[in-house]
């Protein structure tokens, strides 16, 4: 099976399966938020808890899996999974729009996670990432598929630790107070951007590098 091949199946995967958890979030919306979700959030059952978190740790899971049968090496096999997160992601909360017209706006506040706590940021936040993820697994797929090697150096791991730190910093910060605070909740931008930027330089310069090499 060919690149676009597999991409066209890997995207039709995670459409399907973001359908599924927006669905099961409608359902808890209606049973605990039926006036609509906005913060502070309300407390749900413990054991409704654990089935949630059980939830979140099966979606990561299942992308991880998809991604895994996916790659011939270690490379592909992160590629593909970014790529199905990605495309998950963004998905997810399109079909929230299409079901509940709900996120209002990208800046809406959501609950994005919650291992090992909860994270919390606007919709536009995961959504770039998301994008970034989906455009480097691209051109990575792009060089292994032609029969290049993709390597991390020191300098671009460091970058993307950096990045990847800032990103989730700005989502876990002070989660506890903005779990309690009434919508619109306060986010770390300067910080979320900066983890962009930093991650973005890290993730691309791989294949800026790669392709000055040659």
């Amino acid at each position: 099976m060919n690149l676009h091949s597999k991409l066209l199946l890997i995207t039709l995967f995670s459409i399907a399966m973001a359908y599924l958890e927006s669905a099961v979030v409608v359902y808890l919306r209606e049973l605990y938020y039926p006036e609509g979700f906005y913060f502070p959030l309300k407390l749900i059952p413990e054991n409704i808890l654990i089935i949630e978190l059980g939830r979140e740790l099966a979606t990561i899971i299942m992308l991880l899996t998809i991604g895994w049968v996916s790659g011939k090496n270690l490379s592909e096999k992160i590629a593909f999974f970014l790529f199905s997160f990605g495309v998950w992601d963004i998905f997810y909360y399109i079909w929230l729009k299409v079901i509940l017209n709900w996120p209002e706006s990208l800046f809406t506040d959501d609950l994005l996670f919650l291992i090992p706590v909860p994270w919390i940021s606007p919709v536009l936040a995961p959504v770039l990432v998301s994008i970034v993820f989906i455009l480097f697994s691209i051109l990575v797929l792009r060089e292994t598929e032609a029969g290049n090697k993709i390597k991390l150096d020191k300098i671009n791991f460091i970058l993307i630790l950096i990045g990847v730190a800032l990103i989730l910093i700005s989502f876990v910060w002070d989660f506890e107070k903005r779990l309690n605070s009434v919508s619109p909740v306060e986010f770390m931008w300067i910080v979320f951007v900066i983890g962009l930027i930093f991650m973005t330089i890290g993730l691309f310069q791989i294949i800026y590098k790669k392709n000055k090499e040659e």
